[in-house]
């Protein structure tokens, strides 16, 4: 018989499809993640430090910022490397077909470069899933690991014309994360690959920080996934991952809403034209913004900006010097 992961769609479950799916049209309408790289650049690395963070990379946000900016971060040289690992491996996200098997472990590959030995390839050796020092459950013996992920991937494959992405993602998750099919990187790889598959029903989903919310209820991530195994389906964890995507989607309208509410309109064009993190000279936002004069651009648009934050001078000791750049914050 072909493999069917032991999980029930609950009441909950539907509820929260259903709020879900109401959050991301809104999302959708607003049309913000397109018309805003800032938002997107940004979201994208609370992702990375947050996933990463999990599996206890040190790493600050500032400092995963500098090292994707390009910027000498001092820091572990194998944490550094997860990073730049992670950000060339979100940054696939929508090029790949997440329902392909040999994607996952060419993703791996990437994920894991120059930090696992056995990297883009399943493990050799036992492994389990650990909370700190404690070891929550041991994961299946790795002559076994072959098999499983390909009827895994198979009912992925089958049931996604009935089960809805949603669901299916969230219980992918869970069963990727018990039979752990890499000797590293499996905690980052599920995640990934949870984003990977909302992305392909909605790519707005590729940047929403989902893995913030994940870090942010750790504890609860890692008890749901130990309640999982104690009662031998996935019910539990996929109710938590759906209000933790719920709790996303809230977070992301709140953000939208409150941008376009309360910024100038001004201000909001200025942004809209600026990648996170990269000095411009007033002359480019000129170009960008189709303006001729250098006051107006002073007074109603980086003055404004810069009074709220959001925008930060490169030689700020010498606002008038003829070098000055800005950056978006």
């Amino acid at each position: 018989m072909p493999y069917h992961p032991p999980f029930t769609i609950t009441n909950r479950m539907l509820m929260l499809v259903a709020e879900i799916a109401e959050k991301t049209g809104r999302i959708s309408n607003y049309k913000s993640f397109e018309s805003k790289p800032h938002l997107r650049r940004n979201n994208r690395i609370r992702s990375i430090h947050s996933s990463l963070a999990i599996e206890a990379n040190s790493l600050s946000l500032d400092e995963v910022r500098g090292v994707i900016a390009g910027k000498t971060v001092i820091g572990p040289e194998k944490e550094i490397q997860e990073v730049k690992n992670a950000y060339q491996s979100y940054d696939m996200l929508g090029r790949f077909d997440p329902y392909d098997i040999a994607a996952l472990k060419q993703l791996h590959g990437v994920m894991t470069y120059l930090t696992v030995q056995e990297s883009g390839s399943f493990r050799s050796s036992n492994e389990g899933v650990f909370k700190g020092d404690r070891c929550i459950f041991m994961a299946p013996p790795p002559h076994l690991v072959p098999d499983q992920m390909v009827e895994l991937f198979r009912w992925m494959q089958s049931a996604s014309t009935t089960v809805h992405p949603l669901i299916l993602s969230s219980v992918f998750h869970y069963e990727f994360v018990f039979i752990h099919p890499f000797s590293d990187g499996n905690g980052r790889m599920a995640r990934l690959w949870q984003t990977a598959l909302l992305s392909a029903w909605n790519p707005v989903f590729q940047y929403l920080p989902l893995e913030s919310r994940i870090h942010e209820f750790q504890d609860d991530y890692y008890e749901a996934i130990a309640a999982c195994h104690s009662a031998g389906r996935s019910d539990t964890f996929v109710e938590f991952m759906l209000d933790k995507i719920n709790l996303t989607l809230d977070w992301a309208l709140s953000q939208i809403s409150g941008e376009d509410a309360y910024l100038p309109e001004q201000v909001r064009r200025l942004l809209d034209v600026m990648e996170y993190d990269v000095p411009y000279t007033a002359a480019q936002i000129m170009a960008a913004l189709g303006l001729k004069s250098k006051e107006n651009l002073r007074k109603l648009y980086i003055g404004p900006a810069i009074e709220k934050g959001l925008v930060v001078m490169g030689i700020p000791d010498k606002p008038t010097s003829r070098n000055q750049t800005y950056k978006r914050k």
